[in-house]
């Protein structure tokens, strides 16, 4: 049963808390986009730099669309929309919906200004503002489109992160979105200490009456409006997962160079066919960002400005595609776990104390597992085997909002864990976050895995 679908009896008044709470959160996501977007100039929130990438300015519109089209249009008695134009123009892939413009051309939105994208927001705002506050009954299918709107404005602050990076990459100026870190990134800190040891950590899934067999995925209580899950985390359902190892840590960067000093990028037997043919159209010979200096020695490029790679050896590696994660797999002789053998050992794991957006270190911290399973979440997205699909007996959402994950489930790899610029309160271990196996602007690395538990 997906999250939108949870029958509730008509006759069940919704208390009043649960919309205060959501007000609450509401306010906080969106000033957090806010607040990352304020180092940011106008001409910073024009940029699109790469197929993958949006404009910030187009962020702070679609996702304040997102809000009128699935909520305030729909819910809010005498809602009048600022500009009938953005239900087209700001739509992303809502085909339901009507035409949008071609993502290419979304560079290209020099009008409505600025101004009036803030303007939009602040009225979306207060439309939401209006459903929520004060007392009485709320309609809870309401209250359930908005907390969707709140975790795809999350992802939507992750994805301004990662855009603005690429742009400020690809600028001959190299400009740092915030001032160099120095507690982060300086030879006086702990990332250049060497990497902890990788340990195995060994799982028996299942149990003695069923070995083996381990519950998936999650089902949102239907009596609580605020429980979330999107629906491609649902049905929970049995899957199989035969013993298997874990390392204890991610795989740094200086490990990765070494796979790169070993001739790993012109080695075919360690590249699946469709990576070997677009690692080499593309020219790949290192991870993206990942850019030698005037005397030849390799350095990084991060939030921060270009790092140099001894500084950030013991870092988790970052910004690989599912192609490069799985070739190094291949040549340490250990391969990517599935993404059941992840969800399964990050379950009784907190993320509490994760790098995350919330740290502002804004890139992975030293790799590291002092007890067990180490940076499980955060740090950097982690490439499993598995193909993105439906769970046995997935049913998109109905209507438009079933185009927000189900049509996406051909050729595309699922991660899991979140990264750096993950907000906080946005993960959890049965995320299932996916992209096609070529992509290497998002935070994604890799952690390997093991056959058997001994």
């Amino acid at each position: 049963m997906s999250f939108l679908e949870a029958p509730v009896p008509t006759a069940a008044p919704l208390h009043a808390a649960a919309a205060a709470s959501l007000l609450s959160r509401f306010r906080t996501v969106r000033a957090q986009t806010m607040a990352f977007v304020a180092p940011l100039t106008p001409e910073d929130l024009m940029v699109q730099s790469c197929p993958e990438a949006s404009p910030v300015k187009w962020h702070l519109a679609h996702t304040s669309w997102f809000f009128e089209t699935f909520v305030l249009r729909d819910f809010l008695t005498g809602y009048q929309p600022p500009n009938p134009d953005f239900l087209w123009l700001f739509n992303s892939y809502y085909k339901s919906l009507g035409e949008m413009p071609e993502k290419k051309l979304r560079a290209s939105f020099s009008r409505p200004p600025l101004d009036e994208i803030l303007a939009y927001r602040a009225t979306v705002d207060a439309g939401i503002e209006a459903l929520l506050s004060g007392s009485g009954e709320r309609d809870e299918d309401a209250l359930r489109r908005i907390a969707l709107g709140l975790e795809h404005e999350q992802q939507h602050l992750e994805l301004i992160a990662t855009d603005i990076k690429h742009a400020f990459f690809t600028n001959p100026l190299h400009p740092a979105y915030t001032p160099h870190n120095a507690n982060l990134l300086t030879q006086n800190s702990p990332q250049i200490l060497p990497a902890l040891p990788v340990a195995w950590i060994p799982f028996t899934p299942g149990t003695t009456a069923q070995p083996g067999v381990v519950d998936i995925g999650l089902s949102p209580d239907p009596g609580e409006v605020e429980a979330f899950a999107f629906d491609n985390e649902t049905p929970r359902h049995k899957v199989y997962i035969a013993p298997f190892r874990l390392a204890s840590r991610l795989v740094t960067c200086a490990e990765y160079l070494a796979f790169i000093e070993a001739d790993g990028y012109a080695r075919p037997e360690l590249w699946l066919s469709e990576g070997w043919d677009t690692m080499r159209a593309e020219a790949w010979q290192a991870p993206l960002y990942w850019t030698r200096d005037k005397g030849g020695a390799w350095q990084i490029f991060t939030l921060h400005g270009f790092q140099p790679l001894d500084a950030l050896a013991s870092t988790p590696v970052t910004h690989l595609s599912f192609f490069e994660a799985d070739a190094f797999a291949r040549w340490s002789g250990h391969r990517l776990p599935t993404e059941f053998e992840w969800e399964h050992a990050a379950a009784p794991l907190t993320h509490i104390a994760a790098n995350m957006l919330e740290s502002d270190a804004l890139h992975p911290e030293r790799a590291r597992a002092e007890n067990g399973l180490g940076q499980m979440f955060g740090d950097v997205w982690e490439w499993t085997q598995s193909p993105y699909t439906g769970y046995p007996g997935y049913k998109a959402l109905p209507g438009a909002l079933g185009e927000y994950n189900g049509k996406f489930m051909s050729s595309q790899i699922i991660l899991r864990g979140g990264s750096c610029v993950t907000p906080a309160t946005h993960i959890r271990a049965t995320y299932r976050n996916f992209f096609p196996p070529a992509t290497r602007w998002q935070f994604s690395g890799l952690r390997l895995a093991r056959d058997g538990a001994s």
